[in-house]
C-alpha cells in the first residue's frame, strides 16, 4: 500500500509569537501584521462587540488583532487545512476563537453583529496564480479580475458590520481598492481609508446606511 505523509508542520514568527501552518496553507505574510495592529487600534475606539474574520487562512491576522483583549473573535474559512491550523494556533496564543469551516455567507449566522470586521481574501486575477506555484490555489485565486471574492467580503460585511462598526479589507495595491469604490457604495459601504504597505493594501470601510445587501434592515 501507497504510505503518504503528513506535510511538514512549519513555524511562522507574526507579532512575536509563533504560527503553525503547512504547505496546505497560505504563509503568513510578515506584512499583515500591520493589519493586525490597525485592527487593533481601532477597537479601542469601536463599540463593544465581537470580531469577524473572513478568509482567516492559518489565523494569524484575528489572534493578533484582539489577543490581550476581551473581544470574542470568530474565524471563517473555506479551506479545512486553514480551519485546523487556526485551532491549533488559537490554542498556542490562550484565545478563544470560534472556528467556522464554510463558506463566509453561510457560516456567519443571520442575526449576528459584529464591532468589527477582518476580510483577507484571495485577491490574484486567475490568470497570474500561475506565478505563485508555492501558494495554494485556493488561497490565492480571486477571480477574472481578481475581486471576485472581495466583493463575497463587502456583502458579508453590509449584513453583519454594526451601524458604527468598521471592516479592515485587504487587497493587492490601493488601485485595486480603487476599483471597489463602486462596489463598495452600492452596498452602503465607503472606504474610508486606504493604506499601502510593501507587501499589500489595506481598505478601512464604514457603513453609510442601515440597509443591508439583501435590501433590509441591519440590526444596531
Amino acid at each position: 500500500m501507497l504510505q503518504t505523509s503528513e506535510p511538514q508542520a512549519q513555524l511562522a514568527t507574526f507579532g512575536g509569537r509563533g504560527i503553525g501552518y503547512d504547505e496546505r496553507v497560505l504563509t503568513p505574510r510578515p506584512w499583515t501584521e500591520a493589519q493586525s495592529l490597525w485592527a487593533r487600534e481601532l477597537l479601542d475606539e469601536l463599540p463593544d462587540g465581537p470580531v469577524l474574520e473572513v478568509c482567516s487562512g492559518a489565523g494569524h491576522i484575528g489572534l493578533l488583532a484582539v489577543s490581550g483583549t476581551n473581544r470574542p473573535l470568530v474565524q471563517v474559512d473555506a479551506d479545512l487545512h486553514a480551519c485546523v491550523w487556526a485551532s491549533r494556533n488559537a490554542r498556542a496564543w490562550g484565545v478563544d476563537s470560534d472556528i467556522r469551516h464554510g463558506t463566509m455567507s453561510e457560516a456567519v449566522m443571520v442575526d449576528e453583529r459584529f464591532a468589527l470586521i477582518l476580510a483577507d481574501p484571495p485577491y490574484l486575477p486567475s490568470g497570474d496564480v500561475t506565478r505563485f506555484p508555492e501558494d495554494p490555489l485556493t488561497a490565492i485565486d480571486g477571480g477574472g479580475d481578481g475581486l471576485d471574492l472581495a466583493r463575497e467580503c463587502l456583502d458579508v460585511i453590509v449584513r453583519h458590520l454594526v451601524t458604527d462598526g468598521a471592516a479592515l479589507l485587504q487587497l493587492r495595491d490601493v488601485e485595486q481598492g480603487r476599483e471597489l469604490v463602486s462596489d463598495a457604495a452600492q452596498r452602503g459601504l465607503t472606504i474610508a481609508e486606504s493604506r499601502q504597505f510593501d507587501g499589500g493594501a489595506v481598505l478601512l470601510l464604514r457603513r453609510t446606511t442601515e440597509g443591508r445587501a439583501d435590501g433590509s434592515q441591519a440590526g444596531p
